[in-house]
C-alpha cells in the first residue's frame, strides 16, 4: 500500500508527450542544467556587481569598461541588460518614472465650457489641488473659487491628497457662504479626489451641480490654474520650506492678507476680491 504522502512518479515518456517536449531534450538539459551562456552571464554579472558596488556612480558603459578590464569578454549591451535587469541604476541617473493609470469616467458632464464669467455670487466655483514639498515631506491644498469675485471661498490643507481634502474644502466653502449655494456649479477636473462618493454626497445635501473637464486639457479649468500660478510665484517657489507648518501657515497668510485684500485684479476694476464683494453686495441690497 502507497502512503499518502509519496511522490507520485510520471514516466519520462508520459511527461514529455504531456508537455510536448522531446526526450532528446530533457536529457540533454539533465546532462547540463546550467550551460556554457549562462556561466559566463553569472560570472559577468558578479563582476559588474563588484565593480557597481565599489562606485555606484557609474553607468553601464564605465561599468563595461570596468568589467573586460578583468578580462570578461562581454558586450556594453549585455552590461546595460544586466544591470536593467537587476536595477543597478547610476547614482546620477534619471528617475524612472512610475506609470500612471488613466483617470476614471467623469461624474459630471463640462457645464462651464471654459465660461468662467457669472453675474451673482455663489452660480459657479472652481476648484483644483495644488503640492509642494518641504523637508518632512509633501503638503497639499485643495482650493475653492468663487468666479464672480475670484475670491477663494474655501480650501484645506493636508499631508495626504485624499478625497477628504476636497470635502474639507467644499464644505469650508459652503460654511463661508453661509449654506446659500444651492444651485452652485463645482467645477473640476477628473481626479479621484473630486470624483469621490463622499464629495458626490456633499454635493447632493447642499442641492449643487457638479462639472468636470476634459482629461488633459488644462484649459478647461484655466481660471483656477492661474490662481495657482500666483500661488507659486508668491510663496512655494520663494523659498525651500523646512516644515508643513510654516508652509502651511504661509499659504494661509497669503491667500487672507494679500490675495483677498490687496491684490487688485484688473477683471474686478482694480478692485480687491474684498472689496468687489463688498461694493457689489451693497449696491445690489437697495435695488433688491
Amino acid at each position: 500500500m502507497v502512503a499518502p504522502d509519496a511522490p507520485i512518479r510520471v514516466a519520462v515518456a508520459v511527461a514529455c508527450r504531456v508537455l510536448k517536449l522531446h526526450r532528446q531534450h530533457y536529457y540533454a538539459w539533465l546532462r547540463r542544467p546550467v550551460t556554457d551562456t549562462e556561466y559566463d552571464e553569472a560570472y559577468a554579472a558578479n563582476a559588474i556587481f563588484d565593480a557597481h558596488r565599489e562606485d555606484p556612480k557609474f553607468g553601464y558603459r564605465l561599468l563595461h569598461d570596468e568589467v573586460t578590464a578583468t578580462g570578461i569578454e562581454v558586450s556594453d549591451r549585455t552590461v546595460w541588460k544586466i544591470c536593467s535587469d537587476n536595477q543597478w541604476w547610476c547614482a546620477f541617473g534619471k528617475k524612472r518614472r512610475q506609470k500612471r493609470t488613466r483617470p476614471g469616467p467623469a461624474a459630471h458632464e463640462d457645464l462651464v465650457r471654459r465660461e468662467f464669467t457669472t453675474d451673482r455670487p455663489n452660480r459657479l466655483w472652481l476648484t483644483d489641488i495644488t503640492e509642494h514639498p518641504t523637508s518632512e515631506g509633501t503638503l497639499y491644498l485643495c482650493a475653492v473659487k468663487d468666479v464672480w469675485s475670484n475670491r477663494v471661498v474655501g480650501y484645506s490643507i493636508a499631508d495626504r491628497m485624499a478625497s477628504q481634502l476636497a470635502l474639507d474644502a467644499l464644505e469650508s466653502a459652503g460654511a463661508r457662504r453661509g449654506g446659500r449655494v444651492a444651485g452652485c456649479t463645482l467645477h473640476s477636473d477628473r481626479g479621484g479626489q473630486f470624483r469621490s462618493k463622499k464629495v458626490q454626497q456633499a454635493l447632493w445635501r447642499r442641492h449643487m451641480r457638479g462639472s468636470m473637464g476634459q482629461v488633459g486639457a488644462a484649459g478647461d479649468n484655466a481660471a483656477m490654474e492661474s490662481f495657482f500660478s500666483l500661488l507659486q510665484r508668491n510663496v512655494l517657489n520663494r523659498r525651500t520650506w523646512a516644515t508643513r507648518e510654516e508652509l502651511r501657515i504661509a499659504i494661509v497668510t497669503w491667500i487672507e492678507r494679500t490675495y483677498h485684500r490687496r491684490r487688485r485684479q484688473t477683471r474686478l476694476g482694480r478692485l480687491t476680491p474684498n472689496e468687489y464683494e463688498t461694493i457689489m453686495t451693497h449696491t445690489a441690497t437697495p435695488a433688491a
